[in-house]
């Protein structure tokens, strides 16, 4: 629904937050922008902060900062590029970008060949400079390779990116599974007030209120965590007799230390180009391919009601594979899309770039302006849980939809219970895959998503299609 308004003088017509082109009021767009920042801002950074532990974290204490300064400012454009596109570079659609967990794995298995240090974390960025460009060239040859992503395969990739993401959405609900009082009362508390606040203000209000019922949520869950300590004790004692602070208090300390304004770094880390880091990262880009053309269908279906096109699925994992080799010139770790974000389009269907694109530039400015990453980066784990698993069970929903797009035939049940059960079944269960050779454990072991991808497309090939189908 179109509405006029009268500025300056002049007629400016908005669009709604349902429509992907138009302009939104900075009231509407600001917020609707924010609430993708705060859904993946954690995610963002975590996996830099993982594999500069691998190398040798203390050896990274020069350039920890700036290099997760430039995982923000990256993210950010790489995320307008998506959206707006750079010639055939971008799909046009309502995706945040972001530094990838996927290669977590195989990143930790070059770090140690190399022996850790800056060649290590060098011979990283050189690999994904090289991986960059391999699935950009990959994504432009997409289209004649769209007949391997039939909506039962693709649905069946969107199901297990759901389903993987439910465990981290239920980890970070009770407080994350690292934090000692993880699963205590206080952090349960905190993410069910965040989850009814959500649900409230979407299902029972209107308007801009019902728009940004995830950032209201988010905002209610700080308020919360800011009050409990006039209440609780704010510490724990392990049963070593270790005291600790709970994991749901605000650490006013970062904003208090963080600056103002920080320039980024270009070419932080020296990259090295070597073929026992380049050969298996090519292998995870081919993955990151697959995952990546999920993660679209996923948000066109679940955000706009239809299949993703050609156009949309080759620009944006040419989008993924020049934003990683964008970020690995600025120290970063692959740019993909953000799976987490897709469930918040899933869920709200708001997919107005004008608004996503405000939400892109507020990522630029925590990477120029660290007061107010370190704003962000305070939220506690619970807090963030209680919208996640709202906006990971979407994205089950949206496979479910994607799958039923076609008729339910044998051939069709077969590939969705094969995948799942044997491919997700055993990528979600690592220790299954312990003896097998060490580079199959990186592709196959620790998430589901790449399995079940593999014997999705496989048995697409395989099986003999239904006679409607093969006419």
């Amino acid at each position: 629904m179109k509405q006029t308004e009268k500025k300056t003088g002049k007629p400016v017509v908005y669009g709604t937050p349902y429509d992907f082109e138009g302009r939104l009021p900075l009231s509407q767009a600001i917020p609707l922008g924010l609430q993708h920042v705060l859904a993946m801002f954690v995610s963002n950074l975590t996996p830099i902060l993982v594999i500069l532990g691998v190398c040798g974290g203390a050896d990274f204490d020069g350039i920890r900062v700036s290099l997760l300064q430039n995982a923000m400012i990256i993210a950010g454009v790489v995320t307008l590029i998506q959206m707006f596109t750079i010639g055939p570079i971008g799909g046009r659609v309502p995706i945040i970008m972001g530094t990838s967990s996927g290669f977590i794995g195989v990143f930790t298995s070059v770090a140690k060949v190399m022996g850790g240090g800056f060649l290590a974390y060098g011979a990283i960025m050189g690999a994904a400079i090289i991986g960059g460009l391999f699935e950009t060239v990959l994504g432009a040859f997409l289209k004649p390779l769209r007949k391997f992503f039939p909506s039962v395969v693709t649905g069946s990739v969107v199901l297990a990116i759901g389903l993987s993401l439910i465990s981290v959405g239920v980890n970070s609900f009770g407080g994350g599974n690292k934090a000692n009082d993880f699963g205590s009362v206080e952090n349960l508390l905190v993410a069910l007030i965040v989850m009814i606040v959500i649900l409230v203000l979407k299902h029972w209000t209107k308007g801009i209120t019902s728009y940004a019922s995830i950032l209201i949520g988010i905002i209610a869950g700080y308020l919360v965590c800011a009050v409990l300590p006039l209440f609780l004790s704010t510490t724990g004692v392990t049963a070593e007799g270790v005291e600790y602070t709970k994991a749901w208090v605000l650490d006013y300390g970062k904003v208090a230390s963080a600056g103002w304004i920080a320039i980024p770094r270009f070419l932080p880390v020296k990259p090295v180009f070597d073929m026992r880091a380049i050969l298996p990262v090519l292998i995870m880009f081919i993955v990151t391919a697959v995952e990546t053309v999920g993660d679209i269908s996923a948000c066109v279906e679940g955000g706009m009601g239809r299949e993703a096109t050609d156009r949309e699925l080759s620009g944006g994992v040419m989008c993924d594979g020049i934003g990683s080799t964008l970020a690995a010139l600025f120290g970063v770790l692959p740019n993909t899309s953000f799976s987490q974000n897709v469930g918040l389009v899933a869920m709200t269907k708001i997919v107005n770039r004008f608004a996503l694109s405000c939400g892109a530039l507020f990522l630029i400015l925590c990477g120029l302006c660290p007061k107010l990453s370190a704003l962000i980066s305070i939220m506690p784990q619970s807090v963030l849980g209680g919208a996640a698993v709202i906006m990971f069970s979407s994205i089950v929903t949206s496979g479910i939809s994607l799958i039923a797009k076609d008729p339910l035939s044998p051939r069709n049940v077969t590939i969705v219970s094969i995948a799942l059960g044997v491919g997700y079944g055993l990528g979600s269960n690592s220790a299954v895959l312990a003896e097998l050779p060490n580079w199959l454990n990186l592709i196959f072991g620790g998430s589901g998503i790449v399995p079940t991808a593999f014997v999705a497309i496989l048995l697409n090939i395989v099986l003999p299609k239904d006679k409607e189908q093969a006419k």
